[in-house]
């Protein structure tokens, strides 16, 4: 037990390191999982519709953008779904009050 102090050193480079795989593998799973959405949302699935555009309102693992989240909202809401309509006015009128985007 003399070299504690470099066993302690060690096991937390170790850890650090497996940190940072692990990090960088669920980033890349995230930007799998949005890709996916796209391909699914630009099929006509209205749930991939929906959670792609709220994807983009919050910019959650892709650059917040509010046109394009207006955009899957509207394709969301003209495909029926309910709740991307309740979303949909909220964003216009959010805007309108605000003279601002998101």
């Amino acid at each position: 037990m003399k070299n504690i102090e470099l066993y302690i050193i060690v096991l937390l480079i170790v850890s650090i390191v497996w940190l940072i795989f692990n990090t960088i593998k669920f980033y890349r799973g995230e930007k799998r999982k949005v890709k996916n959405l796209y391909h699914y949302a630009s099929k006509g699935e209205v749930e991939a519709q929906k959670l792609l555009a709220k994807h983009y309102h919050k910019g959650n693992m892709v650059k917040k953008d509010c046109q394009r989240a207006a955009f899957w909202f509207q394709r969301a809401s003209f495909s029926g779904d309910e709740e991307a309509k309740g979303h949909l006015q909220k964003f216009f009128d959010k805007n309108k009050s605000m003279k601002k985007k998101c």
